[in-house]
């Protein structure tokens, strides 16, 4: 892999991670009796099916970004480990943090940031 590549392969690692992550917090409020009273409301029916539909889209255009710009032997590799890690790295997270709005936010959030660096970054 060309050293020009790195900063798309960690971006792309970066994404996965956040996603990964995404997936696994929002699982947790399926089915609806899991879901915490703030998530039941309108308002928090809004936050979760928006920032799924947003998060759909993210990986839409993180596998494209990946596709033109990641060499897929590291894609499947650094992906993968993402994906990997993921259950981890959201273990020692407080269950009070993960089973409300902020985390759905805040990972949203995260993965729009790097997404958009990830369009700066090539464009």
């Amino acid at each position: 892999m060309a050293p020009t590549r790195l900063p798309e392969l960690t971006l792309f690692m970066a994404l996965v991670l956040v996603l990964s992550l995404y997936g696994l917090t929002v699982s947790g409020h399926f089915p609806k009796e899991n879901r915490r009273a703030s998530l039941r409301s309108a308002a928090g029916r809004i936050w979760l099916w928006g920032t799924m539909a947003l998060c759909a889209v993210l990986a839409f255009a993180t596998l494209v970004f990946a596709w033109r710009h990641v060499p897929p032997a590291a894609a499947v590799i650094g992906g993968g480990a993402m994906v990997l890690i993921a259950p981890l790295v959201l273990r020692p997270l407080p269950d009070s943090f993960v089973d409300e709005a902020p985390a759905l936010l805040l990972l949203t959030g995260l993965g729009l940031g790097l997404a958009l660096t990830a369009g700066a970054l090539v464009s």
